[in-house]
């Protein structure tokens, strides 16, 4: 979570630095009870979205909903997104954007819900795709990312993890497409769908 970047991004919305703001949420994504949403969660976000960064329709906004999106990161909490998006369109409004800005930014929080009945408009398709990319890494790195899911819910007996996590995991088999936009088919998809099975098969 490069200081710089987050200065970068706060002078071409037109706010101040905040880097009270940022030190906030870096000591969020610090949090000891994390070891996946961590600030290099959000540094793979930004690599990847920089790749595709011309796809977007509004790329701050999306910048800044991906800096936000895992803020408040709570194992038993059913809010967490919610807190977070609150919690950015909160921080916008308080810079001056308007309550538009916000509610979109807003939005795109809300999309990493990964709720399979909503339906998406770009800038939500690339966030979502862009938060699901650990799904299609190589199995070194998804496993290393199983690892760390189970860290975070390690205080939740294993027979109920094992149930709920297949479920999930599960569910994004059921769709057509894992991934929303073509460039993220294209270069994830058969690695993720390859990774999920074999997640269900050693839960």
């Amino acid at each position: 979570m490069n200081k710089d970047r987050w200065k970068a991004l706060m002078g071409v919305m037109g706010f101040e630095p905040s880097l009270d703001c940022y030190d906030i949420l870096y000591a969020a994504y610090s949090e000891k009870h994390r070891f996946y949403h961590t600030a290099k969660h959000i540094d793979a976000m930004l690599k990847h979205f920089d790749e595709v960064k011309e796809l977007a329709q509004r790329p701050n906004e999306l910048e800044l909903a991906i800096w936000f999106h895992d803020a408040i990161y709570k194992p038993f909490s059913k809010s967490n997104e919610l807190d977070s998006a609150v919690w950015a369109r909160d921080f916008m409004l308080a810079n001056g954007a308007d309550e538009s800005n916000a509610q979109r930014v807003y939005d795109l929080i809300m999309a990493t819900v990964h709720d399979v009945d909503v339906t998406y408009n770009n800038d939500a398709q690339l966030m979502v795709d862009i938060d699901l990319t650990i799904l299609g890494t190589p199995p070194p790195v998804y496993d290393a990312f199983e690892k760390h899911v189970r860290k975070e819910y390690r205080w939740v007996p294993y027979f109920i993890y094992q149930k709920k996590r297949k479920q999930l995991l599960n569910s994004f088999l059921q769709h057509k497409n894992i991934y929303h936009l073509a460039y993220f088919r294209e270069k994830f998809e058969d690695n993720a769908r390859s990774n999920i099975k074999r997640a269900i098969n050693t839960l």
